[in-house]
């Protein structure tokens, strides 16, 4: 059994969280723990009609953030890595600096040192250099920077296709089979 560490931070766009949790459900095979933020639960409760408890009848382990004695807090705990979306940037510099004052970036910071896949769903516009030093010291320490940026050649024709695409692209990072998105084939 594969395991997956899926956290939501308090970034605008709480439905690409739910959407990956509903593909990581139907794959099969997959553990999920899930850890929300405080700020994810009021973004959440702001952006859709659902509260963090929906979110966390979709995992098969729910975590509080403030739990930083959780199992996913140690690297002895084995996980295929973590997926966090989205990732505001609050929580990407907490990430990149080891402020490991909450367990969403105690996870992310044990995907980095234990050298696991650590996917970050970022979701902020205009970057200014702050944001981008951010992203590269990230980078740099390994982990996936992945914006939601959806490919218009899909032709998408809802705003649930244009998350399926970004969320499928996450998934795509840990190798895990999905048809979320129109893969790219030649004219």
């Amino acid at each position: 059994m594969r395991r997956i560490i899926v956290g939501i931070s308090g970034a605008s766009g709480s439905l690409y969280g739910y959407m990956a949790l509903q593909a990581l459900r139907s794959v099969g095979g997959i553990e999920t723990h899930l850890v929300l933020t405080a700020a994810a639960r009021r973004t959440i409760e702001l952006e859709t009609d659902m509260a963090g408890e929906d979110f966390e009848g979709l995992a098969d382990v729910a975590h509080r953030d403030d739990d930083l004695a959780a199992a996913i807090s140690s690297g002895s705990f084995l996980t295929d890595g973590m997926l966090v979306i989205p990732c505001s940037m609050k929580s990407a510099s907490a990430i990149a600096y080891s402020m490991n004052s909450n367990l969403l970036v105690r996870a992310a910071d044990v995907c980095l040192k234990e050298k696991r896949r650590l996917v970050l769903v970022v979701r902020e516009t205009p970057l200014h250099l702050g944001h981008l030093r951010t992203l590269s010291l990230l980078a740099e320490m390994g982990a996936v920077i992945l914006p939601p940026v959806p490919a218009m050649y899909a032709n998408p024709q809802s705003v649930e296709e244009l998350i399926a695409h970004s969320v499928g692209k996450a998934l795509d990072q840990f190798g895990i089979a999905n048809e979320l998105f129109k893969r790219w084939r030649s004219p």
